[in-house]
């Protein structure tokens, strides 16, 4: 890109995010292009959410009572309920017959085996007991030291073989079944195969388990055997028994699925003029399934939109009404949120949401999932952490509104619980600060949802089970809408140069790099910086202003002291004035950078750009008027210095609060060295701070008022004299708060230096300490009104911030100047 072409579109970059100033081009540009916008997306959701004569089929809810008879225009076929097809389905594959295996060799193998078996029996029994236990264990056969004995007992044993083999020639080749497989024989009949592949067809009762094929087997002993014997026989057959009918399980499930996809979905139809709900009648589930087949069959034949294409009358009404909702949208947003819609970057975020939020609702809609997913708590989330809750709140029932035009939603439980997830969304960022409060938000959505779906639920006696299934959805979407909404935060502050609260508070943080070398270089400054940011953060809350950011903001007003804070007051030992041996041009200079290199710190520490007009505009245009007093004494006769080296460079604040920074930065300064700080006296010193900046027109910029003026003064007046309020005066630390004329004056000023306001008013002034000017400005602007003296003060410890979580949240238009 060449460097015109950059210009150009950096021009037109600066047409789009700014006033007109004209109607041509300008007006045209700036409004014209969010017209566009307006219309593009109007196109896109007409798109989505394509209007049809569907929306003449009346839509009824469960337990609702019809007000009209609805009659079928087009004759069409009822689909079974999920109940009835399972029901149907699980019937007609229990009516499968199954196939098994038949095995005609089974008999034989069987009859094979036992004669082995006890054939190996008849030897061991002739070497005695422990022989025979060998053998029955090599068969696999546990037995007791009882059986092995009856089992070496020779005509026992004869007779459990007699009767092993009789079962296996005579009951065996009826059918047995092992009793795992038997479970499957509920059929009155079954299929056999053969091993040639012939299927024959067997009744079920023909054959046995081999469970009854044991208790058979054992009627075939001779009378009065015992139940050892007996129980030798079932372990005899239990080892040797080979089922002749052995279940194809394959052959078998194929067989009941394809009877189970045989079943029809539909059930009986209705009729061309057959009525489907009749006026006066409670609406039923069977009912819903009526109507949505009704619709259903009315878009498969082509009756609900145009024939080969978009029916374009219908479309044209839908694109209108779409229009005029989102002109809403547009009109709050320039009558009442104005900044918002003159930043090209903020207006292009709010409808990049309102297009991601339709896009999602469609893939809803098609997907057939409930309405409780639409993700309003996303778009209100951001909505309210980058602005503010009053504005996502009107924003987010606005476009809930929207919502309820389209096809789909039409439901009045649709717009009951996005209206809620909407307000309790916007409501429940109001007092979070922190990142690690976002579960917080999640409690607070889905306890608005739980009522919502509650009261629903009473009202249309909807079944437990599917209340709970609507409220695990509207969890789930709170759950996922807080985390995307934090998670991206990074990213939507970056693009609309927005600083949250949440990046407020991290940079409040001490360990900071910036503010970690204040409080180790300049602890003096870094403790003058806190006691500024507690007055002005009450002075901000007062009148309704952005206290954290006021607070954040006086951490970092005075970081440009860091890179000499020897020169400044608040950090030099008693006694030595580096100023002493310095021009007054030079001192000045010295003062003056402080707000400069601060900048310049602040920048390439990447603080945000809202808090660089507090380095900026804390000292406005003020004059350094001891050193330019000092400098015209010292001026050779005829000659005058230059104002502007003796000028602080500005400008004066541009918002409340900067405008507030300054009179807490001119309040703490001063009434540090006040001697007495009596509640008058401190009344009479802020009051005469404020007029004195009033006076200089510091504030003529800052939309601030002067009632508000008036409520900063008093609530500065309240803190410094809670903070300056009598105690009791110990006399074994007397000399650490008293002041005499031989030992040393205000802040460090040499013994003797009068210290009476009727001079200059500061004793430091007379002294050539006048490091950070701030304290001789109001001393010089005020003079004898003050009517107190000054003496030296016990410098404060630094202490770290502690960012106050419930404060206002921050104004984005503050970013920067």
């Amino acid at each position: 890109m060449t460097p015109k072409a950059g210009a150009e579109r950096r021009e037109w970059a600066t047409v789009l995010s700014r006033e007109p100033s004209s109607l041509w081009p300008d007006g045209i540009v700036h409004h014209g292009t969010r017209l566009l916008i307006l219309v593009g997306m109007a196109f896109l959701v007409t798109s989505l959410f394509p209007p049809s004569p569907r929306l003449t089929v009346v839509r009824y809810e469960e337990g609702m009572v019809a007000d009209e008879d609805v009659a079928a225009e087009v004759p069409f076929a009822v689909p079974r309920s999920e109940e009835q097809l399972e029901v149907e389905r699980a019937a007609a594959a229990a009516a499968v017959p199954p196939t098994f295996e038949y095995r005609p060799q089974a008999g034989d193998r069987m009859a094979s085996n036992l004669d082995g078996f006890f054939s190996q029996l008849d030897e061991a029994a002739a070497q005695g007991p422990a022989a025979v236990e060998v053998a029955l264990s090599g068969a696999g056969i546990q037995a007791t030291l009882r059986q092995v004995e009856l089992m070496a007992d020779g005509p026992i044993r004869r007779e459990i073989r007699s009767a092993a083999l009789q079962a296996t020639r005579q009951i065996h080749p009826s059918g047995v079944v092992d009793a795992a497989q038997a479970g499957y024989l509920i059929t009155q009949r079954f299929t056999a195969r053969a091993p040639d592949g012939t299927e024959t067809s067997v009744a079920s009762t023909q054959v046995i388990s081999t469970r009854e094929f044991y208790d058979q087997a054992s009627t075939l002993l001779p009378g009065g055997s015992g139940p050892e014997v007996e129980e030798l026989l079932r372990l005899v057959m239990i080892r040797f028994t080979e089922p002749n009918y052995v279940l194809d399980a394959a052959e078998t499930f194929r067989d009941k699925d394809q009877a189970r996809l045989s079943v029809t979905t539909t059930g009986p139809s209705i009729l061309a003029g057959e009525v489907i709900l009749r006026r006066g009648e409670r609406v039923t589930p069977e009912h819903l399934i009526r109507l949505q087949a009704y619709e259903d069959a009315l878009r498969v034949q082509g009756l609900t939109e145009a024939r080969g294409g978009v029916d374009r009358v219908p479309f044209a009404g839908g694109f209108l009404l779409n229009l005029i909702g989102l002109t809403l949208i547009g009109l709050v947003l320039l009558f009442y949120r104005r900044e918002v819609y003159t930043d090209f970057r903020w207006l292009a975020l709010h409808a990049a949401l309102i297009v991601v939020y339709f896009v999602v609702a469609q893939r809803i809609a098609a997907s057939d999932l409930s309405p409780a997913l639409l993700p309003i708590t996303f778009v209100a989330l951001t909505i309210a952490v980058l602005w503010d809750s009053r504005q996502a709140l009107v924003l987010g029932l606005l476009l809930v509104a929207l919502t309820a035009l389209q096809p789909p939603f039409q439901q009045a439980s649709t717009l009951a619980m996005t209206m809620a997830g909407c307000a309790g969304a916007a409501f429940s960022v109001r007092a979070i600060r922190r990142r690690a409060q976002t579960w917080a938000v999640i409690a607070v959505i889905s306890l608005v949802y739980a009522l919502t779906i509650l009261a629903l639920a009473l009202i249309a006696r909807t079944p437990a089970v599917d209340a709970l299934t609507q409220l695990g959805y509207a969890v789930g979407n709170a759950t996922v809408s807080a985390i995307l909404a934090m998670g991206f935060l990074p990213v939507w502050e970056w693009y609309t140069r927005i600083v949250t609260d949440q990046t407020l508070l991290e940079w409040a943080d001490p360990n900071r790099p910036l503010l970690k070398r204040l409080s180790m270089e300049a602890p003096g400054t870094y403790a003058h910086s806190v006691n500024v940011a507690n007055l002005a953060e009450a002075a901000a809350h007062a009148i309704g202003a952005n206290g954290l950011l006021c607070r954040v903001g006086a951490y970092y007003h005075d970081v440009g002291k860091v890179l000499k804070p020897q020169y400044f007051i608040e950090n030099q030992p008693g006694g030595r004035n580096p100023h002493d041996k310095l021009k007054p041009a030079t001192s000045a200079t010295i003062i003056r950078e402080h707000v400069t290199e601060g900048l310049k710190l602040a920048r390439d520490e990447n603080v945000p750009v809202v808090i660089e007009p507090f380095v900026l505009e804390h000292h406005g245009t003020q004059r350094i008027g001891f050193f330019y007093q000092k400098a015209l004494e010292e001026a050779e006769p005829g000659e005058e210095p230059d104002v502007r080296e003796f000028t602080y460079p500005g400008p004066r604040p541009q918002s409340r609060e900067t405008a507030i920074l300054m009179i807490a930065d001119s309040v703490e300064s001063t009434t540090k060295v006040l001697q007495e700080p009596t509640p008058e006296r401190i009344r009479t010193l802020v009051e005469n701070l404020v007029a004195a900046r009033m006076e200089e027109g510091q504030f003529q910029e800052a939309p601030i008022t002067m009632a508000e003026l008036e409520t900063v003064k008093e609530t500065l007046i309240t803190v410094v004299t809670g903070l300056y309020h009598h105690r009791i005066d110990y006399p074994q630390t007397r000399h650490l708060t008293e002041s005499g004329e031989g030992e040393g004056g205000a802040d460090g000023a040499p013994a003797g230096a009068p210290s009476e306001a009727g001079s200059v008013g500061l004793s430091e002034a007379e002294a050539g300490v006048e490091a950070d000017a701030e304290a001789e400005v109001e001393a010089e602007a005020r003079g004898a009104d003050w009517g107190g003296t000054f003496g030296s003060t016990v410098e404060p410890e630094p202490e770290k911030p502690e960012p106050d979580l419930f404060g206002d949240a921050p104004d984005p238009r503050s970013e920067g100047s």
